[in-house]
């Protein structure tokens, strides 16, 4: 497929309605429901195209969408629809970094920019990319989700060795209890300990920061 043609496919990818997605969501993480999987990766595939759009000039442009596609479909595997993290905020980073692995291999690139317009890009590029439905999440709320990452890993440095190892663990790698009880050489139920102790450890310390928030 050329990239023309995968450009004029993308015209007919319908948003989903918040309700919609949510029902999407809780019917292939709950249900298992493979069509549900399937609608929500189409229906993301035009943040795939956001972030190849700059090297469309690539004769390897397509190996790059196929990256990226990879990269969406690890993220709907591994998104967990219940912790009010939006979907496209965490699909991007494993989106873009599946591009960037491919570039890198193929010698093409050395730490690339994906957001930047290429030098080069013509007029019929860009109306495309505006037409494209905007999946991403608001600037502002953005810069709220920063704020609070920045927060929380302050947070996370202040605590035990144990704690903080089980936490990053469990939520930034996706680990699972048994695995990490392994590498602790402790039971699975002692993890589970750590982990509440952790996360009411990092409640106390955002406390006084939430209620400025709100």
């Amino acid at each position: 497929m050329r990239f023309e043609q995968y450009m004029a496919e993308l015209s007919h990818v319908q948003v989903l309605e918040p309700a919609e997605e949510r029902a999407l969501w809780q019917a292939y993480k709950e249900n298992g429901d493979a069509s549900a999987r399937r609608r929500l990766i189409e229906s993301y595939q035009p943040l795939v195209f956001k972030q190849a759009l700059p090297y469309r000039q690539y004769q390897s442009v397509m190996d790059i969408v196929q990256e990226g596609t990879i990269g969406l479909i690890e993220a709907v595997e591994r998104y967990d629809h219940q912790r009010g993290v939006a979907f496209s905020l965490f699909a991007v980073h494993r989106i873009r970094g599946r591009m960037i692995d491919f570039l890198r291999k193929e010698g093409s690139v050395d730490a690339p920019c994906l957001e930047a317009m290429r030098p080069g890009e013509d007029e019929h590029a860009i109306a495309w990319k505006d037409q494209i439905p905007d999946t991403g999440v608001p600037v502002a709320e953005q810069a709220e989700h920063h704020v609070l990452c920045d927060k929380l890993h302050q947070a996370m440095d202040r605590l035990p060795g144990k704690e903080k190892t089980v936490l990053e663990s469990m939520y930034l790698q996706s680990a699972d209890a048994k695995d990490i009880a392994a590498d602790l050489q402790v039971t699975p139920a002692h993890i589970y300990r750590l982990q509440k102790t952790g996360i009411r450890r990092v409640r106390g310390m955002l406390s006084k920061f939430m209620h400025y928030w709100e």
